[in-house]
């Protein structure tokens, strides 16, 4: 019997030049073939097709490390799809939008692939992830009566790449902290929430006092020696959130969900489910008799 480890060296990407995934090793102990989709039945889920929730994906793949290495990214598909899941059980039609207009980029590696339900999805939204709205031409059209009962951020590295400088993703944000709409973001996609602060004094006001729960900086930190990244990262949003006034309350990552507010968040690709879940009960009762 072969009892032989797998490999800690990040694997390359043969489609870009020193590029790498997650080694063997990290992916036997940081991915799943399936997940957990318990929970997804709403009795009252929405049938008048009214309500929808935007979701700001990733439109980069290759993330630059602090020693020049380039990480293969782009979203989690778990912490894409099982949010989308519920929100979809709970009858919120989704619309996907990247920075640029360009194709949602996915951790492809990360894919459960045993999850019939989730593939089914995947592919029914696979138009609108190769063919996404420019955000920007999104954001031009909202207003106090959009119909978007959401903003959708989901996580992976590929959320540190654009969305945490884009004002795109600033005027989104303003606009549904302002409308009474809520935000839903795990892992990396909390990243985003970075945007609020651009060009805004002392990194701005909007989410300061917020607690969330998040991938922490220390694991990000930590990640390098199993190779899950080819070399550590160039800053970390943890610290940055800090800065303007965001805790990130979880040490390490079990699946927790918080809700502070209108934000709604989770730490990590194990609390896919229970975000979902959150997420799709939370709009449910906050639309209730709209």
């Amino acid at each position: 019997m072969n009892t032989q480890e797998p490999s800690r060296q990040p694997s390359p990407d043969p489609a870009e030049r020193d590029a790498f995934f997650p080694s063997p090793y990290s992916l036997s102990q940081f991915t799943s073939p399936k997940s957990d989709l318990s929970g997804a039945e709403y009795p009252d889920a929405r049938r008048d097709g009214r309500w929808k929730v935007l979701m700001i994906a990733a439109d980069e793949r290759y993330l630059p490390t602090a020693n020049g290495h380039l990480f293969s990214t782009g979203n989690h598909p778990v912490e894409t799809l099982l949010p989308m899941y519920h929100l979809d059980k709970a009858g919120f039609d989704i619309d996907v939008a990247t920075l640029s207009g360009n194709a949602v980029k996915f951790e492809w590696w990360a894919f459960p692939r045993e999850d019939r339900e989730i593939g089914a999805l995947y592919e029914r939204y696979e138009a609108r992830f190769r063919q996404p709205l420019q955000l920007d031409e999104v954001v031009a059209g909202l207003g106090a009566d959009s119909d978007y009962a959401a903003i959708f951020i989901p996580g992976g590295h590929g959320a540190l790449i654009g969305l945490p400088e884009s004002t795109a993703v600033k005027s989104a944000l303003q606009w549904a902290m302002a409308g009474q709409r809520h935000i839903i973001t795990l892992c990396h996609g909390p990243a985003a929430l970075l945007a609020a602060g651009v060009d805004e004094a002392e990194g701005g006001s909007l989410f300061r006092g917020y607690r969330i729960c998040a991938f922490p900086d220390a694991m990000d930190r930590q990640t390098p020696e199993i190779g899950y990244m080819p070399g550590q990262l160039r800053w970390f949003f943890g610290e940055r959130l800090a800065q303007q006034g965001v805790q990130i309350v979880n040490e390490g990552i079990d699946g927790s969900v918080l809700q502070d507010r209108l934000l709604l968040s989770g730490d990590s690709p194990l609390a896919g489910n229970a975000l979902g879940k959150l997420a799709a009960r939370t709009l449910l009762d906050a639309l209730a008799g709209r």
